[in-house]
């Protein structure tokens, strides 16, 4: 049975793909823009927001131009934004509560926002026995995408959607992310990796990043600078405009009046997506096959050769990328790579791995005019932040599981102020359109289909 259910499906797939086929010139001929971009690669206008601002681009005299990327948190520039935590303090919390509430809190409000995160970094009783243990996942993603679906049979006002219930819901759900995503990765550790099993609870002392640092490591323990950085990540991962896949499709979901949890369950399953959340690990992964196959890492001209390689898909993955390179949005600079790669050189220099940071920052250099030159690129192409977060990562001692799950910990705060966003300004259900191209047949009754 079980072969014959095989032979079904490798038939009648390929029956789906020779009739699901659309093609390509149908797109021209009705305009449609794919991934609902114009042919230039800027997204198609779908709704306003006053929450960020992502500039990749200028108008001059008519002419679209790249420019020096930039990212706006409410108005403020996001480097003036980490420029004001070198005061040896963290920031997720202030970010958070400016992208939430839509101004900068004052020390009173700071403190009172980060006593109730604190009261609200707790999860049910026996629900990570019963949740999370009994039913773990090797993909962390779909564990928290449970845990989070999971988590609507404890509130008795799940379905509320006023502004003050789904506030409520958003603040509890920022503050267990790091509790789920951490402890989904102790249950698939100590099942599938045969680890010991180590749950420690959350410091109501501590910054989210220092508790995410502290529920992760057996011993509990880190460095400031280790706390600072992986601070800095957050914020950078935070929010990054209404465009992007999963931001879109909490207001997609949003829109048809659904719940908090279901909403953000359907964040997640976007972000999961290798072509959203996923690009950092394929970088580490990039790094430690240029480390195998160059000789002479030192050597420009052969790291510049395999390059080429990788860019003619006849190494790596074939894919013919360099990633951590180009944005959808960003040209000539991507502010939060800038922001993070001298954060990441601190951190090289604590762990002793400035050989590695060496290493990308020379792909760096490299990279945009091999990229131009091979792709016939015309706009401006650097570095992105996947670039160096998963190198990052990488020297915190967080595995690759956790890599999606640490940009999802800190995109929920963004996803979170969409929602409220959407919720406040819109009545109507987001709704495209797309165009059929089917041709209209006749009935045949059953005895004369072939």
């Amino acid at each position: 049975m079980t072969e014959d259910f095989n032979q079904f499906i490798e038939e009648h797939s390929k029956i789906c793909e020779k009739n699901d086929l659309i093609p390509t010139e149908l797109y021209t001929k009705y305009d449609v823009k794919k991934g609902l971009r114009d042919s230039n690669g800027k997204g198609v206008l779908t709704g306003l927001t006053n929450i960020s601002r992502v500039d990749g681009f200028v108008n001059i005299d008519g002419v679209r131009t790249p420019c020096e990327g930039c990212l706006w948190y409410r108005g403020y520039d996001v480097y003036k934004l980490v420029d004001g935590l070198k005061q040896n303090r963290f920031g997720f919390e202030e970010a958070a509560y400016l992208l939430l509430f839509g101004n900068l809190p004052t020390e009173k409000e700071l403190q009172n926002f980060r006593e109730e995160l604190s009261l609200k970094r707790t999860l049910p009783i026996t629900f990570i026995r019963d949740v999370i243990l009994k039913a773990h996942s090797r993909d962390i993603m779909n564990s928290m995408t449970k845990s989070v679906l999971t988590l609507a049979a404890y509130d008795s006002n799940m379905s509320d959607c006023s502004i003050s219930n789904v506030l409520r819901q958003c603040i509890e759900l920022i503050s267990v992310f790091p509790m789920l995503a951490v402890y989904g990765y102790h249950a698939y550790s100590y099942y599938d990796c045969n680890n010991s099993l180590i749950i420690h609870r959350p410091d109501s002392n501590l910054s989210v990043s220092e508790n995410i640092l502290r529920l992760l490591r057996p011993d509990g323990q880190f460095t400031e600078l280790e706390a600072k950085v992986l601070d800095i990540a957050l914020i950078l991962h935070m929010e990054h405009g209404g465009g992007n896949n999963s931001t879109f499709t909490t207001r997609v979901v949003t829109s048809t009046g659904s719940d908090t949890y279901s909403v953000i369950a359907a964040a997640l399953s976007s972000l999961k997506g290798p072509k959203h959340g996923g690009a950092n690990i394929k970088v580490v992964q990039m790094i430690k096959d240029i480390k195998q196959n160059v000789k002479n890492l030192d050597d420009d001209e052969e790291l510049r050769s395999y390059l080429i390689k990788i860019l003619d898909k006849q190494a790596f993955d074939n894919a013919g990328l360099i990633y951590g390179m180009g944005h959808a949005v960003y040209s000539i600079s991507d502010p939060r790579a800038k922001i993070f790669q001298g954060y990441a050189e601190l951190l090289a220099k604590e762990k002793g791995r400035m050989k590695d940071y060496d290493l990308y920052r020379r792909i760096e250099e490299m990279a945009p005019a091999l990229i131009c030159e091979r792709k016939h690129a015309f706009t401006g192409v650097s570095a992105n932040i996947d670039f160096y977060s998963g190198f990052v990562y990488n020297m915190l001692g967080i595995p690759e599981e956790l890599y999606t799950p640490l940009f999802a910990m800190a995109r929920v705060v963004g996803w979170s102020a969409h929602r409220i966003e959407e919720l406040v300004n819109s009545g109507k259900i987001i709704r495209p359109a797309y165009q059929s191209v089917m041709s209209e047949r006749q009935y045949l009754p059953i005895e004369k289909r072939e």
